[in-house]
Parts: structure tokens; sequence; C-alpha cells
């Protein structure tokens, strides 16, 4: 049969392997799964929708990881909603009904004279890994940091210790690592490499993607920046990897919108992270709309967890 054929049939992608990276009812687990076409064509930053179940909800999930040889993809996700809770339960030997993908505009890896930072908060550090992996495999040298709330929620650090130049670990309790949140350690690191880093790439929360960007531009975590009266060009590039609210994940129902700054027109323009995304220059992303349109849906979220339904938003890596 061939691979389309399967493929409309659904249950096509079985799960290899699967591992329990931090544990806990909201914990975060990880899926080996056999998607060869996906594999074979995935490159770092892009995503895949999954659907667990014919009325189920359509979730994103970062490709994580991928082997074209083997014909497998690596996904990392957080019980932190019904349909996730879900997809949770199942286990090795089990199947996906559907994975479509890769979707989203895979970010620029290429060959840098200068140190490159990569920095990876919470369920961030999974998406931040393929970055992290094409850009060493090229011969970067890649700093990377990665943190969490303790200890216990960390993970992936032997693989991206593997593959970086430095690697560099905080905890905001202190429990392992250096106590506190990643921007400290990324000023420590900048000032330790003054005027020699190419750039940096930051994935996790909201709060923590803009207190990245607020750090790069000279400004406190409690600042406001507005790129409309403060972007500069000539700053160290900070991309960041956004997670809006995505429902069709093909660019059709525009749920996933987001304002970008246009420097050279002097005006926001409106961009779909789907297709557009979801890696942006940071210092040009509208935080505060973003933002705001990422709680719209909350009071919603709330009842589909309650009543059992798949209505919720989903936060994968």
């Amino acid at each position: 049969m061939s691979e389309i054929d399967c493929t409309l049939k659904g249950k096509n992608y079985p799960i290899r392997n699967r591992r329990i990276l931090t544990p806990g009812s909201d914990g975060i687990i990880e899926f080996v799964v056999h998607a060869p076409l996906i594999a074979s064509h995935a490159q770092p930053g892009q995503f895949v929708i999954v659907r667990t179940s014919p009325k189920g909800e359509r979730i994103p999930l970062t490709i994580a990881a991928f082997d074209a040889d083997a014909g497998t993809i690596h996904l990392i996700f957080q019980m932190v909603g019904y349909s996730t809770r879900e997809m949770g339960k199942l286990d090795e030997g089990d199947t996906i009904l559907d994975i479509l993908g890769p979707l989203g505009a895979p970010i620029q890896v290429k060959k840098h004279d200068k140190p490159i930072i990569c920095v990876g908060g919470g369920v961030g550090i999974a998406p931040i890994w393929p970055k992290v992996k094409g850009l060493f495999e090229l011969g970067n040298r890649v700093i990377t940091i990665i943190g969490a709330r303790t200890k216990d929620l960390l993970f992936l650090e032997d693989e991206l210790r593997k593959i970086s130049t430095e690697l560099y670990v905080t905890t905001d309790d202190g429990s392992y690592g250096r106590k506190g949140f990643v921007t400290s350690q990324l000023r420590d690191v900048i000032q330790m490499h003054k005027g020699e880093i190419a750039e940096v790439i930051a994935v996790g929360p909201l709060p923590m993607m803009e207190a990245v960007v607020k750090e790069m531009a000279g400004k406190g975590f409690r600042d406001t920046y507005d790129p409309a009266l403060e972007y500069d060009p000539n700053r160290i590039p900070c991309i960041v990897s956004l997670n809006p609210i995505m429902v069709d994940g093909t660019g059709m129902c525009g749920g996933c919108r987001v304002n970008i700054w246009n420097h050279s027109k002097g005006k926001y323009e409106v961009r779909f992270s789907c297709v557009d995304g979801p890696a942006f220059d940071g210092y040009a992303v509208d935080f505060a709309a973003l933002a705001r349109r990422n709680r719209q849906y909350l009071s919603q979220e709330r009842v589909a967890v309650d009543h059992g339904s798949s209505a919720g938003k989903e936060r994968g890596a």
C-alpha cells in the first residue's frame, strides 16, 4: 500500500518509543514516531499537526528531532490539557491517527564566524534541540542555555551537552545549576563574549521570550518594549519561535496571526505563524498583542478541561 493510501486510512503512525522526560500528572513525554515521509523532508524549526482520534483536537507540535534514514520523528509535549493528557496515555506500539507536516518555515541554519547562543525555557527546551543540532553539525560554536522552574522539569540536558560548545543550566528555585532565570545567564554569557555573538535564538513561554528580547535590547524585565519606538536593526540578531493560538496550521484559518513591525515601512504587518514562522525577529514582535490573543480563550479552556472536552487549546512544545 502506498504512503498516501495509508495516510488516508489513518492510524499510519506507530509509536516506536515512549519516554517520560519529566514526571507527574503535568509531565513531559517524548514519542519517537515512524513517519518516513515527514522525516525525509523535515528541517530544524518546523512543526507538525497531530490528531489522535477522529473527533480529537489538532495539536501543533515542534519536530524535536528527525532521522530520515530511520524514518522517525521525535515529538515532545506536556500534558496540560484534555487532548495532551489523552495523547499521554498512548504507549509504545500504539498509533497516532493523523500527523500533518512538516509545516512552517524552517529556521535559517548556516555557518557563522562568531558563536551563537540558543536559549530554551521550560517546554521550549524541546524545540531548541533541533536548532542546536543543526547549527553544531555545520561547525558552529553553539552556547546553549536551558532553564526551568525546578530540577524535575529539566530535560534533554545530556543530549544538548553533546552538541553544544558550552551548556549552562538555570532553575528558578536554585535546585540545580544556577539559581535564577535564563536571562541572567544570557547577560553573563554576552559579557564573556562581548562583541563576539552572531545571534541569539530563544524558544519558550511568551514571557520568557519577551524577557530575552528586553535583555538583548538593554531593558529591564519590568520595562516596556515597543518595537515601533525602539526597534534597532543594528543590535545582535535575536530570533524567537512563537506559539500563538493555532487551529488549521496551513494559513487558512488566520488564528495564529501576529503583529510584526516592519522597520522599513514604519508600521506593523500581520503575519501568520504557521506559514511565515514560527521563527521571527524578536525585536519586531508585538508581544503585548500576542499575549492578549493567547488569553482570549482561557475561560473555554478551563471548561473544556473540567468537562473532558477536546475544545481547549493545547500547548505543545
